[in-house]
């Protein structure tokens, strides 16, 4: 069969993709692109089809971040390129490799201002909340705009990249010239041996040495080696968030139930792929020892000395750097205090021993830490499961009970704290890895995206939805006492989130106590389709921005 002499744009971008790799798109259709996801289709692309471009941007992300390879977000033009910018910039925020493909309106109108259709320069727009951006002028560049919006979305730091195409280059044709995929998009960054030397002699040296393992870590897909290097160095870790499963919650070095005492006493700090942000408390007294000692394992030199001095910088990929790290390391050449170690491990009991009185007190309604132990223990039956969760105190309490034993198993709201991922992410997990998901959702976060559930079922999978229902954001009993209105955090206490999924085919579950909690979620997970459990917890629990709460303190406190 001969090769057509000419090809449309929308034919050209498939093959691009196809031929770097690119299975799955996420997006929307309407003018200009719906012929683009049809193409998909036909060429063997799986497209999901979203309800909001946010959403489906939010999934690109999350399928970036689990693959290591760009997750795709398709979008149209002006609006919602807009709605999935958010997104892009959240991708960008939290180093996950991204590219969003917007179609454009014609350039020659917009850039007169002469009020075409949807009329935006939307590369301008990008550009500030991407890692690059590019457009594509002429159907024959569509796979050099492809290639460079990959390479771009990997290589480094990886981030969101921005691919505008306009509506005159997808109608427009070009000879299907066989373009190769791209080489080695993202190579390794060998670290300097002199890094590497005076990182391990920092460490060798340390008498509390403390490890914190970010999401970088967890993104690098260096699992064995890390775990080893942990292991070599018997020192106590902290994982962040979306760095748990990296070592299994309950591993014996875990300082996770004992994080305040081991950053208060850290003398020497390994952190790897993780950044001294507002999560870490910038490294700051009083969480951290103000005579402490950093060494730090990034991809990115500018991340250095961000707000710490970095005594020991080792730039390189994370497998790269903790091999040569691991290698360097002298057979029990790191010695932490014993009677450190037996502080930690004594802080560790103690706490797990008040959680686990908080975990099964009983309450009715049900607050936040009882209905979650029930989660925990239908879950530790399914360990395979990822857990995506989001809100404020439905966030917190999940990232403290529920344990995590494998890598990338735990998906959350990031470095920005957004809201709204939860359902793109869960859909992500589910097409891209396979494995079941649980979505940990508070009622004011699952609003953001609800409507995505009915995409859940639309492709059958298998995800189960838990909305901790309280009736408000943060919590449902304040009331407005200027005006019949509801107080600025109330919602409606009588909503049915599981009847909501039931209007789309999926199953729902209304759950009041435990007991009931338990059987919903092992039904839900056995039945392997989309569930709800709509989880009633009490109006008056929970705290104003969950631990967040000296961020959104009362306009009379911030007086100068």
């Amino acid at each position: 069969m001969t090769e057509p002499e000419s090809v449309d744009g929308n034919e050209l971008v498939v093959h691009a993709l196809t031929a770097n790799g690119i299975p799955t798109i996420y997006g929307v259709v309407g003018i200009p692109i719906t012929d683009l996801a049809r193409t998909a289709q036909a060429r063997g692309i799986r497209y999901l089809g979203f309800r909001n471009e946010q959403a489906a941007g939010h999934a690109a992300a999350a399928a970036g971040y689990l693959t290591g390879r760009p997750g795709i977000c398709l979008t149209v033009s002006a609006p919602g390129f807009l709605n999935g910018l958010v997104a892009l910039a959240t991708a960008t925020t939290d180093c996950f490799p991204m590219i969003q493909i917007s179609g454009s309106s014609d350039r020659s109108v917009v850039d007169l201002e002469q009020g075409d259709y949807e009329e935006l320069d939307q590369l301008a727009a990008a550009r500030p909340f991407a890692k690059a951006a590019y457009r594509v002028d002429s159907p024959d560049l569509i796979g050099v705009g492809v290639g460079r919006a990959i390479r771009a979305a990997v290589s480094g730091r990886p981030g969101g990249v921005y691919l505008d195409l306009p509506a005159h280059v997808l109608a427009g044709s070009a000879p299907p010239t066989a373009r190769p995929p791209i080489v080695d998009p993202a190579p390794r960054q060998i670290p300097a041996p002199a890094a590497v030397e005076r990182a391990v002699a920092l460490l060798e040296g340390a008498q509390r040495p403390l490890i914190v393992l970010g999401k970088g870590a967890a993104y690098a897909r260096a699992d064995r080696v890390v775990r080893d290097f942990v292991e070599a160095t018997r020192a106590p870790f902290v994982p962040m968030s979306m760095a748990k499963g990296l070592l299994p919650d309950d591993h014996p070095q875990s300082a996770a139930a004992a994080r305040s005492l081991a950053l208060e006493t850290a003398d020497v700090v390994v952190l790897i792929g993780a950044r001294l942000n507002w999560l870490l408390e910038h490294g700051r007294s009083p969480r951290w020892s103000p005579d402490a000692q950093f060494v730090q394992l990034d991809i990115c030199a500018t991340e250095f000395d961000s707000n710490r001095p970095i005594a020991a910088p080792v730039l390189g990929d994370i497998g790269s750097s903790t091999a040569a790290l691991l290698a360097t390391l002298r057979p029990g050449g790191v010695r932490p205090s014993r009677d450190w170690l037996d502080e930690i491990v004594a802080a560790r009991r103690s706490n797990n021993a008040k959680m686990e009185d908080r975990l099964h007190s009983e309450v009715h309604p049900m607050n936040f830490a009882v209905a979650l132990r029930a989660v925990r223990d239908v879950l530790d039956r399914h360990r395979d499961t990822v857990v995506v969760s989001e809100g404020a105190n439905t966030l917190d309490n999940a990232r403290n009970i529920i344990p995590i034993h494998y890598p990338r198993h735990r998906l959350d709201v990031g470095t920005w704290g957004v809201m709204g991922v939860g359902l793109g992410y869960a859909i992500a997990a589910a097409v891209e890895t396979g494995h079941r998901v649980v979505a940990i959702e508070g009622d004011s976060a699952f609003g953001f995206s609800g409507m995505e559930i009915e995409t859940i079922c639309r492709y059958h999978l298998p995800i189960v939805v838990i909305v901790f229902n309280n009736g408000g954001v943060y919590r449902g009993d304040e009331v407005n006492v200027h005006s019949a209105d509801p107080a600025p955090t109330a919602l409606l206490r009588s909503s049915r989130y599981d009847t909501l999924i039931e209007a789309f085919g999926g199953v729902g579950y209304r759950a009041e106590t435990p007991e009931e909690v338990t059987v919903a979620l092992r039904s839900a997970i056995e039945s392997a389709g989309p569930a709800l459990i709509d989880c009633i917890i009490d109006p008056a629990v929970g705290t104003e921005s969950g631990h967040l709460q000296k961020l959104n303190r009362p306009a009379h406190e911030e007086e100068s």
